[in-house]
C-alpha cells in the first residue's frame, strides 16, 4: 500500500523547518499530503513575499516553524512568530506577508459534502 503522505521520509524523526529551504525573492511550497478533505503543505517565504488575499473551502491552520509573518484575516491583522499557530476560518478572506523570512506548515481541513 502506498502512503497518503509524500515528499517526506516515513518512520523517522523529522524537523519540518529543515525540509524546505528559503529561496531569494520566492514563495516555495512542498505538498506533504493532498486528498479531497485535507491538504498539508510546507511553505517558505522570503522577506517581502506573500500570499495574496483569498478564501478557502475549509478551515486553515498555519503553524509558524521559523521567522515571522503578518497574517490578515478579514479586517484583523496578526503578527505571528515561530512556535505560534493561527486558525483561518473557511470562507473568510485572508492573506500572509513575510515581514521577515518565515516557514510554515499549512493544514486545510475542508467541509465534507452531504451524501
Amino acid at each position: 500500500m502506498v502512503g497518503i503522505m509524500k515528499n517526506i521520509e516515513f518512520s523517522q524523526a523529522l524537523n519540518l523547518k529543515e525540509l524546505i529551504a528559503y529561496q531569494q525573492g520566492q514563495v516555495v511550497s512542498m505538498t506533504v499530503a493532498q486528498i479531497p478533505a485535507v491538504s498539508i503543505t510546507l511553505f517558505s517565504l522570503d522577506a517581502g513575499e506573500g500570499i495574496s488575499t483569498h478564501t478557502t473551502a475549509g478551515d486553515a491552520m498555519v503553524q509558524i516553524l521559523d521567522g515571522e509573518a503578518e497574517i490578515t484575516i478579514g479586517d484583523k491583522t496578526l503578527t505571528v512568530k515561530e512556535g505560534e499557530t493561527v486558525i483561518m476560518p473557511s470562507d473568510i478572506p485572508h492573506s500572509l506577508e513575510a515581514r521577515k523570512q518565515f516557514k510554515m506548515l499549512l493544514t486545510v481541513i475542508k467541509k465534507q459534502k452531504a451524501e
